[in-house]
């Protein structure tokens, strides 16, 4: 997540440096903290919180869990973990629903902080999740904050409750009131009030504010909070608290380049839960707020389920069996090829994506050198082939690869790649489906892996004989194996001695009456001892 890249940054080469030790000392852990301390004050982290969180690491970190632990290094980093936990607000909440609908959401926040924008973010959630929201435009004094809000209504396709132009004409509290009366009428199940905002607080927003919640009496009342706006966070958090008394928290502009501090420091301070995320400026880019997920991606190690949880909304389970099956037959084509791609983007920024493995704060070059468009490149290449040649790519020969790249206006050399990158994918899904693991190119194979089947290449059984080279022999001692003789150390020399023959297999004497200048039996013995070496 960008805005928690330097501290990120900062946090692993102190993990690194912390893990080249063996045992701690208290030495270690203080160098430690003191880095920790630094890079907390560096992402604009509150004063007090980075004292509190540094004073329960150091103390925890000295403590018996370290010292008796195998790798002390690693339970450090698992007290990190917890601890940034904690000041995140521990628990995931999710929005109370009220017993009896509709139930009431006011947001609140300075100007600019993406209160209208998140209201159509919301709504859109939460109508994913068959809730029917209805958003309330009771910000009447921003100029076209009421046009915004229907702009962002109808691109989210929920109902919006305007009754005023706005740009200083109506009342926001009445506005907000009628609305609720409206919801009931028309059998809404969610009101979503958007409220006005200052460029800083004063008290005429805060009596506003204060006025609209009591004369809707809210269920939650979400304070939205910009990630980048840095030391003020506490200070307008807490204004906030003290004029709206609100339940909840949502962080917006966490795909921007701040440092971040805003978050971990608003629900340590309000002691309020932050309860959604903002992520970027599609209004898919939502998500509820897991302390432990966003601790994890702060750490570097990932957060899996949260990229589970986007793939399955994106993928079909039936239809992924259906490709599983065509990788295994090997009749996965490029139109299969095209509607996983498509499938691939409704799951949401690849790059995102990609982002929440473990790990990948390490490849950062590569993830801003990832090109998001490349995938909308080779849609374009695949929708100008005719549905013969998506069927069979065997039938793209130089004219239809020009006629193609023409048509999606690309290149040849294009052309040619996507239809090499396809053929090799599919050779990989296929041993894949199959059970084994594919070789990647410029790697060895696998060690322990299978191929073909999940089955280790089988060598042929050694051939058994004689591996003598000089043919004569070879052929006594294969006699001797077939007949079963156990062959004596010496060979088939020793076993023509053994016998009392009066030579050997070279036409040299044996050991009675050996012609002058033949090799002694002693030679001989060396002489295979030799050979057999």
């Amino acid at each position: 997540m960008a805005t928690f890249g330097n501290l990120s940054d900062r946090l692993a080469d102190t993990f690194r440096n912390l893990r080249t030790k063996g045992k701690l000392s208290p030495a270690d852990v203080d160098g430690t903290v003191r880095e920790i301390r630094r890079a907390l004050l560096d992402a604009d982290v509150a004063l007090d919180v980075v004292k509190d969180f540094t004073g329960k690491v150091r103390e925890r970190a000295l403590g018996d869990e370290v010292n008796k632990a195998l790798n002390p290094a690693q339970q450090v980093v698992q007290i990190v973990n917890e601890e940034l936990i904690a000041i995140l607000g521990g628990e995931a909440r999710r929005i109370n629903f009220a017993k009896k609908p509709p139930t009431i959401i006011m947001l609140a926040g300075l100007q600019g902080a993406g209160k209208t924008t998140l209201a159509g973010k919301l709504a859109k959630w939460l109508a994913k999740d068959n809730h029917t929201p209805l958003l309330v435009a009771a910000d009447l004094q921003r100029p076209n904050a009421v046009q915004q809000l229907q702009v962002v209504g109808s691109q989210a396709g929920v109902a919006v409750y305007a009754p005023e132009p706005g740009n200083g004409v109506g009342n926001p509290v009445k506005v907000a009131r009628d609305s609720i009366k409206w919801a009931v009428d028309k059998q809404y199940d969610v009101v979503i009030v958007d409220t006005a905002g200052r460029l800083g607080v004063d008290a005429d927003m805060m009596k506003q504010a204060a006025d609209i919640r009591k004369a809707v009496q809210p269920d939650e009342v979400l304070f939205v909070i910009d990630a980048m706006i840095g030391q003020d966070a506490v200070a307008t958090a807490k204004a906030f608290q003290e004029g709206v008394d609100f339940t909840g928290v949502v962080l917006t502009k966490l795909d921007g380049d701040a440092r971040g501090g805003a978050a971990l420091s608003v629900a340590s301070v309000t002691g309020r839960p932050i309860i959604f995320a903002s992520t970027g400026e599609s209004l898919d880019d939502f998500e509820p707020f897991y302390p432990d997920r966003m601790a994890s991606r702060i750490l570097d190690l990932g957060d899996i389920l949260t990229l589970i949880e986007q793939a399955q909304g994106a993928f079909d389970e039936e239809e992924a069996a259906k490709v599983a099956e065509k990788f295994r037959t090997d009749t996965f084509t490029l139109e299969d090829f095209l509607g996983q791609m498509q499938q691939l983007r409704g799951a949401g920024s690849i790059k995102k994506m990609i982002g929440m493995l473990p790990g990948m704060g390490a490849m950062k070059e590569q993830l801003n050198n990832f090109d998001e468009r490349e995938i909308v490149r080779t849609e374009a290449i695949i929708q100008s082939m005719t549905k013969a040649e998506r069927q069979n790519p065997k039938l793209l020969n130089g004219s239809r690869r020009v006629r193609i790249a023409r048509g999606s206006g690309m290149t040849v050399t294009d052309v040619n790649q996507l239809v090499q990158r396809f053929e090799q994918a599919a050779k990989m899904m296929k041993t894949v489906a199959r059970g084994g693991v594919p070789q990647i190119p410029g790697m060895g194979p696998v060690p322990g892996a299978g191929f073909g089947g999940g089955r280790g290449k089988q060598l042929p059984p050694k051939k058994k004989g004689s591996k003598s080279g000089n043919p004569a022999k070879r052929a006594v001692e294969n006699a001797a194996i077939a007949s079963g003789e156990k062959l004596p150390a010496g060979g088939a020399a020793a076993s023509a001695g053994a016998s009392g023959s009066k030579g050997s297999g070279f036409g040299l004497g044996g050991s009675n009456g050996r012609p002058e200048g033949a090799p002694s039996e002693q030679e001989l013995e060396s002489l295979q001892k030799f050979l057999r070496r």
